[in-house]
């Protein structure tokens, strides 16, 4: 009776087996697909690799060749880096690029944040103050820049004779090293917030209004749904636009320039600015390619960092 048994279920066992043809056919095109899609983005793929590719390869090459912007020089090795990580004006411009990068992601954050939320209560002629708000981001750096030296930078300009009515004396705001770092990190969150505004505003209008009703049943305040409730649901978008800020940070180099040119007596030089003058200024091509680079592996390690924290938000 039980060879009879397995002798009749072996057939059915066989059937449930065998591959079916459609199921062949399916996963066929799927390769087909798959290899057809991979040969027309290989062109583009390829084409937008050398271009990005190209110049880092031949920065990394110059950088260990005591070149110039006119003609090549002979190999140094290491040298150029050697040069540049010894000279205290790199680890002054380090500092400066580190808070600025702190102060310009979490500053313009916060801001930015808090206006998405008021934004997002009803408040009158919200849509007019949203197109207001983006002028600072969509107003060209130049016009910017030359707008803050007017209110700042002379002795007639509005906000030192401001200081002056309110008894703080001869206040020059750009002409003090302190006060031109405060300056230049004021103005850098000022043309920065609107982004971070516009993606908080996009992640909060995911954020499911049930979620607060329900907490507020419970009896959280709104203090304790904005940190258990707003602050996770948004955490995706805001490590993204951290990432991006501190590409856009480090890399800034009209902000410093337009403003305060690096100065007053190095207190605002950045690295990019400092790689400026190395390259363009002191025509050292080496050690300005080798400044460049050391940026670029200082922000793939932050990059890094926050991609991890992003992909823990998912």
């Amino acid at each position: 009776m039980a060879e009879h048994t397995a002798l009749a279920a072996a057939p059915r066992a066989a059937v449930r087996r065998a591959p079916s043809p459609g199921g062949r056919r399916g996963r066929g095109r799927g390769r087909e697909r798959g290899l057809t899609f991979t040969a027309m983005l290989a062109p583009s793929l390829i084409l937008v690799g050398l271009i990005n590719a190209y110049p880092l390869v031949y920065g990394a090459i110059e950088s260990t060749h005591a070149g110039t912007l006119i003609a090549g020089g002979p190999y140094v090795g290491i040298d150029n880096y050697t040069q540049v990580l010894s000279d205290p004006r790199f680890w002054a411009a380090a500092r400066f690029t580190a808070l600025f990068t702190v102060v310009g992601v979490l500053g313009s954050w916060a801001v930015g944040l808090g206006l998405a939320l008021l934004l997002r209560s009803d408040v009158p002629g919200r849509s007019y103050f949203r197109v207001l708000l983006l002028l600072p981001w969509v107003v060209p750096v130049v016009v910017s820049s030359m707008s803050w030296i007017w209110l700042s930078n002379t002795y007639d300009s509005p906000l030192p004779t401001l200081a002056r009515a309110l008894g703080f004396g001869d206040v020059l705001f750009l002409s003090d090293p302190t006060l031109a770092v405060v300056t230049v990190f004021a103005f850098k969150i000022w043309i920065s917030f609107p982004f971070m505004m516009m993606t908080s505003g996009a992640s909060l209008e995911a954020v499911d209004h049930t979620l607060y009703e329900a907490a507020s049943v419970d009896g959280a305040s709104k203090f304790q749904q904005f940190v258990h409730i707003t602050l996770p649901m948004i955490a995706k978008t805001t490590f993204v636009s951290w990432v991006l800020m501190t590409i856009f940070c480090v890399n800034d180099f009209p902000t410093i320039f337009l403003l305060t040119g690096g100065g007053p007596v190095d207190a605002t030089t950045s690295l990019i600015v400092y790689a400026y003058r190395l390259t363009f200024q002191n025509f050292q091509l080496g050690p300005g390619l080798a400044v460049a680079l050391l940026m670029t592996a200082a922000l793939t390690v932050v990059s890094v960092i926050l991609y991890r924290q992003i992909r823990r938000a998912q």
